[in-house]
């Protein structure tokens, strides 16, 4: 088949390899520098699979500016534009997606579309009745930054939201690329898979502050945070896994999620929702006190990259810190090798990670790193078990 992907992020570049497989698959961007480095079988995004895949694998694949080449004659076309959320309307900014949409409608074509980007819950069928159409739905996705290729070739389920025929010959196009043989998948209304997406990022967010909160009450308190977790986990129940604390979830995908989640809770009875959303604004409080308690009057980020092998800082959790320590007046240094620029948020960016050190009273990490190691002392983190 040939297969379109608008959007060459985490989603639409993973999705673009894997189909490439085994299809004809054309990506289109807008960003001249992405497609250049695709068709030069570079990969833009920091993932192993990825630049492995685009370096070895013989991949049916090119990448274009022309949305027009990218669109035409294509089966299924796939949408992965960002849909960030807009803390104004209380909603996504689904304006990228819809633009495709449009797109693809102005052409005329007979290709499905297939949404990839997160969505708020009922965007499907408003969207089927505003453009009159039938032919599109939404297949979520269940990626892990710097790990986005490697979810897919072992996903943990396919699920696409709609029950025709295009929609369960799509889901088999995901599970033929796939390496993991028996991947399940679920087909069900748009509505519900809108859900599924929503709940399942909000569950892992509640972990996240659920062990944020343990190691908030450990750390006023006294007590050993890794003990307390390593008891709590040894319950199968529980399970030893994604419980390490940091300063907050983050990412693109978590802190936006839950947001729309308790948006589309408006005219619904809860409090956990709501609780998960303030409980990350609590943690990144506590955290800034922390630090203020050492008094320091220089203090360095040490990464905004919040996750090890990865690239992405987009709302990251380390941000929320450094906009309350600047409240306090608080000189602020950031080393991050991935950025190009000399200040970030006006704060200092430091290129030499041994000048870094010896400018910064005291230096705030997320995840502890072999090069920072040597100055312990300095360091505030509460990267418990050395990993994630």
């Amino acid at each position: 088949m040939k297969i379109a992907v608008a959007g060459t992020g985490y989603v639409g570049l993973s999705m673009s390899i894997l189909l490439s497989l085994r299809n004809e698959v054309v990506a289109y961007d807008i960003v001249q520098e992405k497609v250049e480095m695709l068709n030069k079988r570079i990969s833009p995004i920091k993932d192993k699979e990825m630049e492995e895949y685009l370096k070895e694998k013989d991949l049916n694949l090119k990448a274009t500016l022309d949305y027009k080449e990218a669109f035409k004659n294509a089966d299924y076309i796939i949408i992965s534009t960002p849909t960030n959320y807009d803390e104004r309307l209380n909603y996504f900014d689904t304006s990228s997606v819809e633009d495709i949409i449009q797109k693809v409608i102005s052409l005329n074509l007979d290709s499905t579309i297939v949404i990839k980007s997160t969505v708020p819950v009922g965007f499907i069928e408003r969207i089927r009745k505003k453009y009159n159409t039938n032919n599109i739905f939404f297949s979520p996705e269940f990626l892990r930054e710097g790990h986005a290729l490697y979810d897919n070739l072992y996903p943990s389920r396919i699920i696409v939201g709609d029950t025709t025929e295009k929609a369960v010959t799509f889901g088999e196009l995901l599970k033929e690329v796939s390496l993991k043989p028996d991947v399940k998948i679920l087909t069900m209304e748009p509505t519900e898979a809108e859900a599924v997406k929503l709940f399942a990022n909000t569950y892992l967010a509640l972990r996240v502050a659920y062990f944020n909160e343990l190691d908030t009450y450990a750390e006023m308190k006294g007590l050993n945070t890794k003990e307390i977790i390593e008891g709590v986990c040894l319950d199968p129940r529980i399970g030893d896994f994604y419980n390490n604390p940091s300063f907050g979830y983050g990412g693109y995908c978590l802190p936006k999620d839950t947001k729309q989640l308790l948006a589309n809770y408006k005219d619904v009875p809860n409090n956990m929702i709501e609780a998960i959303v303030k409980a990350n604004d609590t943690r990144k409080n506590h955290i800034t006190s922390m630090i203020l308690k050492r008094n320091p009057k220089v203090v360095g980020i040490y990464r905004l990259t919040m996750k090890t092998n990865s690239d992405n800082f987009r709302a990251s959790a380390i941000q929320g810190i450094i906009e309350r320590l600047k409240k306090h007046h608080i000189t602020i240094l950031i080393y991050e090798p991935t950025l190009k620029e000399s200040t970030f948020h006006d704060c200092i960016v430091i290129k030499d990670i041994d000048e870094f050190k010896s400018k910064s009273d005291v230096i705030v990490s997320n995840r502890i790193d072999d090069c920072i190691k040597d100055i312990s002392d300095r360091i505030y983190t509460r990267d418990i078990f050395t990993r994630d």
